[in-house]
């Protein structure tokens, strides 16, 4: 008869005990390894160590290219990537600027793509109202200085999604009502 195998799979606490035993040097290398491991791992650490001219623009440049793919070269157009994106921000630093102006973006990319190619998708648009509530959500959080800006930029989604359809602008307008934006 075969002994079963009853090892558990690795886990976070795994790791964590086997880091008390590096020092200084060990966690530096281990850093160093992951950081040339991926560009995912740069980016992260890049964002959350405050480094370079502009953290946001490698969130951006995901988002954009998931929400506004190159037609021509076959790519197709991903909300999940999208979304990911921004999920990835908030994990490595989530400054609730940074958060808002990827939503805004992430708002701007997906609706200008929809008017561009007249995309008559749903699964498309439904996320789209959703990310606008929520850019929404995040400008009332940020100090009253920073707010007008995206709020103009929000506005301007607004106005250009008046042509998809599907109950897009209605349902933008309702959520600039509700959050007493609507002029």
């Amino acid at each position: 008869m075969k002994a079963s195998n009853t090892k558990k799979a690795a886990s976070w606490s795994d790791v964590k005990a086997r880091l008390t035993h590096f020092d200084n040097d060990g966690l530096v290398g281990l850093l160093h390894d992951l950081y040339t491991a991926s560009k995912d791992n740069r980016v992260f650490l890049h964002a959350r160590f405050g480094l370079g001219k502009d953290v946001l623009a490698p969130y951006k440049a995901t988002i954009n290219r998931w929400l506004w793919p190159d037609m021509f070269k076959n790519q197709n157009a991903s909300v999940a990537e999208a979304k990911k994106s921004i999920a990835n921000y908030k994990k490595a630093i989530g400054h609730s600027d940074g958060m808002a102006e990827l939503m805004v973006f992430y708002c701007e990319c997906a609706s200008g793509f929809s008017v561009e190619v007249g995309l008559q998708d749903e699964g498309f648009f439904v996320p789209l109202v959703r990310m606008f509530e929520q850019a929404l959500q995040a400008i009332a959080r940020l100090p009253q200085g920073q707010r007008p800006l995206l709020m103009e930029r929000l506005k301007l989604v607004h106005h250009i999604s008046q042509n998809i359809g599907y109950g897009v602008d209605d349902a933008m307008s309702d959520l600039l009502v509700e959050y007493g934006t609507y002029d």
